[in-house]
């Protein structure tokens, strides 16, 4: 099957990573993105890769997908910087969960007994042995949880790298061009069309995050069940005496928003984020702002003389039950691969290969097989 004409309708890190993947086996693959490729949930994510620190006992198969994902990424980004000719920011430093106060330590234990529950690796710490390891951290900071095994990588640098080894790999990209109606006729996808006409293709797959739902042609009852879920964040940029390396989150019992922060190699260091059912408004507020240098100051209060680069908004594309939509779909020749709500960036390898070989294979394997759209369907009848 690797003659097929692919059409991608999105040009995030997964329709980027997705193509990239299929145009290296040698099909014909066509992204379409509505904007600039990557410059949506993509360039607003932080790029944690923390299947540990998120962990929720209610969803031990999106765990399992995280930790495999997590896995991939040593050989993705070896694979990813080769092609590419360039880093990606990946870094292994691994992440504090702090609390500052006695309610925020109950919730952290939950979370610990969750993760030991699942049998993963990860170390309870008193204050004094948390500010050994960050010693920017507040003196305040009284318990947390250390997760070395979960790391980062720089998402934007992630877009670059996969723009550049798609279009290597003789994938065509056409951004600021939104696929308006995805063809179907029979049971089967034919075309897509554009403002420039119809484009006919063999597969189409739908990585549009939570624009997926705007695209005409599908039946309302197969759409994927995805919604915006906007996200404040802003970027500080660190200097003398505040050199943060792990990426720290807090957990904070009495406040709405627990915070994270993430360093950058170039100096920035990531704040985020809110989590708002905004539908697609995607205004800064004060007041999200404010629980967000609030939140990183109490834990880190030498923030407070840092710099302001920059604040920005994004949409995460989350599902009706926040995990992805993946694979086949009752219409032939059309892929999922959309709602991957705060997991885009870890994600990204396993989508990526996993929907290659079920292109080229036909077969869906059991890693993403929990992960069909099927499972809504199934919901809705009974």
């Amino acid at each position: 099957m690797s003659n097929e004409n692919i059409i991608i309708i999105g040009g995030g890190v997964i329709g980027l990573g997705i193509g990239w993947q299929l145009a290296k086996s040698g099909a014909a693959v066509t992204i379409f993105d509505r904007d600039e490729a990557g410059r949506a949930a993509s360039w607003a994510a932080a790029g944690m890769l923390a299947p540990y620190a998120e962990v929720h006992t209610e969803e031990p198969e999106l765990l399992q997908l995280g930790i495999e994902s997590l896995s991939l990424y040593p050989q993705w980004v070896d694979e990813l910087e080769t092609d590419a000719e360039m880093s990606i920011g990946y870094r292994v430093e691994g992440t504090l969960i702090v609390g500052l106060e006695s309610d925020d330590t109950h919730q952290l234990r939950h979370l610990y007994d969750a993760q030991q529950q699942f049998g993963l690796d990860v170390q309870w710490l008193n204050g004094r042995d948390a500010c050994d390891i960050e010693p920017a951290l507040s003196p305040r900071v009284n318990s947390a949880i250390h997760c070395k095994t979960d790391h980062q990588v720089d998402n934007r640098l992630m877009i670059r790298a996969l723009k550049n080894a798609f279009q290597k790999s003789d994938g065509v990209l056409h951004e600021n061009r939104a696929v308006k109606k995805i063809v179907i006729e029979n049971g089967s996808v034919i075309a897509v069309q554009t403002d420039e006409g119809i484009k006919p293709c063999d597969i189409v797959i739908l990585a549009a995050g939570c624009w997926s739902t705007q695209i005409d042609g599908i039946p309302d009852d197969m759409l994927p069940p995805v919604r915006p879920v906007k996200g404040q964040m802003l970027a500080l940029e660190m200097e003398d005496g505040i050199e943060i390396r792990t990426v720290i989150r807090t957990v904070r019992a009495r406040y709405p928003t627990s915070v994270y922060l993430v360093p950058r190699s170039d100096g920035r260091l990531i704040v985020g984020a809110t989590s708002e059912e905004m539908g697609f408004n995607e205004r800064l507020t004060a007041g999200g702002m404010l629980e967000l240098l609030r939140g990183a100051w109490e834990v880190v209060p030498g923030i407070y003389e840092l710099p302001i680069l920059e604040s920005w908004t994004g949409l995460r594309p989350g599902s009706r039950d926040n995990a992805p939509i993946l694979g086949k779909t009752p219409i032939d020749n059309l892929i999922y691969a959309t709602g991957h709500y705060r997991n885009g960036i870890l994600l990204t390898p396993v989508t990526a290969y996993e929907i290659t070989k079920l292109i080229l294979t036909g077969e869906t394997s059991h890693t993403i097989s929990p992960f069909q759209l099927s499972r809504f369907l199934l919901s809705e009848e009974s």
